[in-house]
């Protein structure tokens, strides 16, 4: 019996790479070939152990996950299409590039594109995905499987969410770390040695979502406990709720993220 064709990862930074090693922990049946011009160390041993083909002769593959940056898109199309023959199915992992504009660069109506988010990369992030119209459901749950290394996967959704979606969860783990940021800055305007501000950040963010993460509890609820009317978590509150404060910052964070992932369809053109 022939080989299945192979799982082809064209990129493999941070994200592909995280992709990769959950695919070759679960001993998959297909052979996996990489596509990347700048290898890491890992990316290089796993390939000097026989364990994927890296750069090999493009021809078409059973599957094609694409991670590279969406900038990079239009410039690679061309090249891309060498991966995807009539059998291939298409997944996509790059921010703002639409199904539509897969589909007609790269000659295939076989599509799904996800947004994963960093914490993908030790396994706790959460991936959303949407598929093609027709789509099999065979093909929606092989995806989901590509995507399991990373966390938790969500899906298919309507594509006209992907844009929120990735304002939301993709881009989010920044505003968390911008968060442990600004904390410290204000701890040290307290007074607070910076070493210890900084700590004190830093274990507070990463304890308060382990909590959130074993609660059945919503963060309302969860905020609420911690919060004693006329206390001092109600006097920061109060300052971070206000009509200028937290939510509405997010708000227009979100919009300006989700504008910006519109805009990147555009440049795809």
């Amino acid at each position: 019996m022939a080989a299945a064709p192979p799982l082809v990862l064209v990129g493999a930074g941070r994200m592909g790479a995280a992709l990769a090693r959950g695919w070759l922990k679960a001993k998959p049946k297909r052979g996996i070939g990489v596509a990347e011009p700048h290898p890491s160390e890992e990316v290089s041993a796993w390939a000097a152990e026989g364990k994927i083909r890296l750069n090999a002769a493009p021809s078409p593959a059973g599957i094609l996950v694409l991670a590279v940056k969406p900038q990079q898109f239009a410039g690679m199309a061309a090249a891309l299409s060498a991966f995807v023959g009539p059998d291939t199915l298409v997944v996509s992992i790059m921010a703002g590039v639409r199904i539509a504009q897969l589909s007609r660069r790269l000659g295939t109506s076989r599509i799904a594109r996800a947004m994963p988010n960093t914490p993908g990369a030790i396994g706790q992030g959460i991936t959303v995905f949407c598929a093609a119209p027709g789509l099999s459901a065979g093909d929606s749950e092989t995806v989901r499987s590509l995507l399991a290394p990373l966390g938790d996967v969500h899906g298919p959704v309507d594509e006209s969410l992907m844009s929120a979606v990735t304002a939301l969860s993709g881009s989010g783990p920044a505003y968390l770390f911008l968060l442990a940021e600004t904390m410290a800055e204000a701890g040290e305007s307290e007074g607070l040695p910076r070493a210890l501000a900084q700590q004190l950040a830093r274990r507070t963010v990463e304890g308060a979502a382990a909590l959130m993460a074993s609660s059945e509890d919503a963060p309302e609820s969860l905020r609420r406990a911690v919060t004693s009317p006329g206390g001092t978590t109600q006097a920061a509150l109060d300052i971070l709720m206000d009509t200028g404060g937290m939510p509405r910052l997010m708000r227009d964070a979100l919009r300006a993220a989700a504008a910006r992932d519109r805009q990147l369809s555009k440049e795809a053109d």
